[in-house]
């Protein structure tokens, strides 16, 4: 554990003492022990109260506290939920075990957003959910990662549709004494906290505004959350942690200064010695302009400073598309670091320099996130593979796949969204380790060993679950709206546990094309009306109150679901939370994802269904991609190369001759249990479980970028920066003689056949030929396409005035120009990537 953690001592009797440990602690909210037991005290308030314990706790009329502790029957039951937690935070853990020479090196990792659970509403959507887990999972394996992120005093927001399918957004001020956070605490000399609340304050244009750190407990380990909203600031600043993704772009700016700069400084003032440092998307890149500032006070020149922060810096790209990454008018930008500025005013163009973007002259965070980190990512394949196409151009003329950006996918923390009936159920067939051996392939085999009727009767138990849930939804969105009795009461016939259910359910951005099904209504009326095979569709989700586009989408539904042949088969829930998100995940049978190729980076949602049996029903983009083997799930087809009307009119058909000819067929095929269903059910449940979990992406990002971050620095930092001084000067010393290096001539000798020999002759001027790489490249018909083929040109001698000829063996078809090129990079040992420093000579 990074830090000592005092939870607050809620008033209860001292036999309940330690259920204030528990509210305080988010491990509550991914273990159902936990969660029964908090439930059990009042279900009505449990659930009123968003499953917030601490308010539970805090606002339960003392008497039925004073009940509990006298029922021995109860008690026991709360002793082995601290049993199992007290084991949880004392076990070994996979972290430990591989990597124990880093125990106690931090990560830091910078997010505008976490959604750990519905009782701390600081998320918007698949961002901060993703975070979310990350942390969870980080907990679960023992790696020492303490979160960086804003709380926001009005979250995001309560969303509510007036009888007209029309969405407004409510906004809520939560009081934080009352919510599963604490105030942080200044480190006392022994490293014990103190009792003083821990504060800070950070240069925002010409003033400073003053934060106070919050933490949240998740496992094992910190999350701080800074809250700007004290009476010492002014009623501006005092906004700017009111609420998430709010405001303008002054506002967007100065968050990210406090999220980035601020977060840096709360990580000293904690004492935490921090090793590395994730930036989860581009907001939290200010947090260099922090680290540089730091390393310039100790003496180091600028270049030096920056190359120290790139060793320990992680970035993650979430967003293909380039309007989608934060950009700031220069001006703007100036401004707000004008205190920076005039503080070390012979660095000002360098920082100024690090997110420039002279195409549209404006400062750009993804642009910094990237000339800050040596490490970078996109979140899925096709995503990797998207961003270095879209950032190709910022690395200079190498090819598009050797842009160094890779990629991790995405996954979601299982204990959190496993159905618990799930979750049991598995337990009595896989190994007693499964929950810690997530990523075991073999172990997930032993799915196919559960009859078939006893998943499909938690599955059908789970669909009533949700039905009963869309039912109180949609009666309380009729009763707020003021409708008749008879239309509140109707509800009660809507949705048919036995009928084809498929669930929609994700953030009303355009790109997702939320109304795709709605391209023929005729056919969907024959779909849903089948009298033998009927279907159903459930639709869920928030369009940012910013977004009328997304919000028209909403409505579009809306109507639908009112019109006579759809009503009560067509369902558009309100108030999408994490909450709501877990009976949909659990409870459809098909997950319907058709977004605009390729556009949804990764996307979690899917996942979450598939762990729960549910079956996806996707484009081939994001995650998807990756893990549709043509078994598991069904696939949405279009031309992907053609224009976006053709592909959206080509998914739209796909998606009804799927509806028609496989999936329908498919689930009405037998009745009773529906074993050819379950069987397609359990084939995704064996394929996606042990890949699409945050315990493997989490020690993905272990593995790739976490340690290697934490092993770099060390080197880089010993002998009072040596290394990094020697990798500094020499990209420098590079970038400045470059334009030496040339290509003074290439002989193939003809087209022959066989092999044949080719020689290069390169001109280094200043650069040792050592320092480079000579290579030939060409390209070769493999089965998934031309691939380029790099062959490695060795030094034959040296000739005169820094010349050097070299010599390597290609085919003998190959003729230099129309098949093949020859090119110089420079290349060291101390890069972590190949073209870490993109320069490229090439004839």
């Amino acid at each position: 554990m990074l830090t000592k953690f005092q939870a607050r001592n809620i008033k209860l009797p001292s036999r309940l003492r330690r259920l204030s440990e528990l509210a305080y602690n988010l491990w509550f909210s991914w273990n159902n022990s936990a969660l029964s037991l908090f439930s059990r005290i009042d279900p009505l308030l449990w659930d009123q109260y968003q499953h917030n314990p601490v308010r539970l706790l805090t606002e339960i009329d003392p008497a039925i506290l004073k009940k509990w502790a006298q029922d021995d029957g109860f008690v026991k039951q709360m002793n082995a939920v601290l049993e199992e937690y007290d084991e949880y935070m004392a076990a070994s853990t996979w972290f430990g075990q591989q990597y124990p020479q880093h125990t106690r090196q931090a990560i830091a990792y910078f997010s505008a957003e976490f959604g750990f659970h519905e009782s701390l509403p600081i998320y918007s959507g698949g961002l901060g959910v993703l975070a979310g887990d990350h942390c969870k999972s980080a907990s679960d394996l023992g790696i020492p990662l303490a979160g960086i992120g804003l709380l926001y005093k009005k979250g995001y927001f309560n969303q509510k549709l007036d009888a007209g399918g029309a969405q407004f957004a409510e906004n809520v001020s939560y009081d934080f004494e009352k919510l599963p956070i604490i105030p942080a605490y200044v480190p006392g000399e022994s490293g014990d906290a103190s009792t003083e609340e821990l504060y800070i304050t950070v240069a925002v244009a010409d003033r400073e505004v003053r934060l106070k750190v919050w933490q949240v407990q998740v496992g094992r380990n910190p999350v701080y959350l800074l809250d700007a909203d004290l009476e010492i600031n002014s009623p501006w600043d005092r906004e700017l942690t009111a609420q998430l993704y709010g405001g303008n772009q002054d506002t967007r700016i100065a968050q990210e200064i406090l999220l980035g700069v601020g977060g840096v400084k709360a990580l000293r003032a904690l004492g935490l010695p921090t090793g590395a440092y994730h930036i989860n998307e581009g907001h939290a890149a200010f947090l260099a302009f922090e680290r540089i500032r730091e390393q310039l006070d100790k003496g180091l020149p600028f270049h030096v400073a920056l190359e120290i922060i790139r060793a320990s810096t992680v970035f993650t790209t979430h967003t293909p598309v380039p309007a989608g990454h934060d950009a700031f008018p220069m001006g703007m930008f100036d401004y707000y670091f004008s205190r920076l500025f005039h503080d070390y005013p012979e660095h000002r163009e360098a920082f100024r320099t690090l997110g420039y973007d002279q195409g549209k002259n404006a400062f750009n965070m993804t642009y910094l996130a990237m000339n800050a980190a040596a490490l970078r990512n996109g979140v899925s394949k096709l995503h990797g593979h998207v961003s270095r196409e879209m950032f190709r151009a910022f690395h200079g003329d190498i090819d598009v796949g050797e842009v160094p950006i890779g990629h991790i996918t995405n996954g979601i923390h299982l204990p959190t969204w496993l159905a618990p009936e799930l979750k049991e159920l598995y337990g009595r067939f896989l190994p007693g380790t499964w929950t810690t051996n997530q990523a075991n392939a073999d172990l997930w085999e032993r799915i196919h060993l559960i009859p078939d009727e006893s998943l499909w009767s938690v599955h059908q138990r789970l669909k009533e679950k949700l039905i009963l849930h869309a039912r109180s939804n949609l009666r309380e969105h009729r009763r707020r709206n003021s409708m008749t009795a008879d239309r509140i009461e109707e509800v009660r016939e809507y949705l048919n546990p036995d009928a084809l259910t498929i669930g929609f359910a994700r953030r009303f951005a355009t790109y997702k094309r939320a109304n795709l099904i709605f391209g023929d209504l005729d056919r969907l009326d024959r779909l849903v009306n089948d009298p033998q095979r009927p279907v159903q569709f459930l639709f869920a989700g928030k369009a940012h109150p910013a977004d009328h586009p997304g919000q028209e989408l909403i409505r579009e539904i809306y109507r639908v679901s009112q019109m006579d042949r759809f009503r009560g088969r067509v369902v558009l829930l309100e108030n999408y939370d994490m909450n709501l998100a877990r009976y949909l995940v659990q409870g459809v049978d098909v997950w319907l994802n058709n977004p605009r190729r390729p556009y949804e980076a990764s996307g979690t949602s899917g996942e979450k269904a598939a762990m729960n049996g549910v079956i996806n029903f996707s484009v081939l983009d994001g995650w998807w991609e990756e893990g549709y083997d043509g078994t598991n799930g069904w696939s949405i087809e279009a031309n992907n190369e053609a224009d976006f009307e053709t592909q959206e009119r080509e998914n739209t058909e796909s998606i009804y001759r799927v509806l028609e000819e496989e999936i329908v067929p498919l689930y009405y095929r037998e009745s009773g249990v529906r074993s050819s269903w379950v069987k397609r059910m359990k084939r995704s449940i064996v394929t996606l479980g042990p890949v699409y979990n945050t315990d493997r992406m989490v020690m993905d990002y272990t593995n790739v970028t976490y340690v290697p971050s934490l092993q770099r620095t060390g080197h880089f930092l010993a002998n009072g920066n040596e290394e990094a001084t020697k990798v500094a000067d020499y990209k420098r010393f590079i970038r400045e003689n470059w334009h030496h290096v040339r290509i003074v001539e290439v002989n193939d000798g003809g087209v022959r056949t066989g092999e044949k020999e080719v020689t290069a002759t390169v001109k280094f001027g200043p650069v040792w030929y050592k320092d480079t790489a000579v290579e030939i490249r060409y390209y070769e018909e493999r089965p998934g396409g031309w691939e380029p083929v790099l062959v490695t040109m060795e030094p034959a001698r040296e000739l005169e005035e820094r010349t050097v000829l070299y010599r390597a063996s290609i085919p003998g078809h190959l003729k230099h120009g129309a098949h093949f090129s020859v090119r110089v990079h420079p290349v060291s040992p101390n890069f972590i990537r190949r073209f870490e420093l993109p320069l490229l000579t090439t004839l």
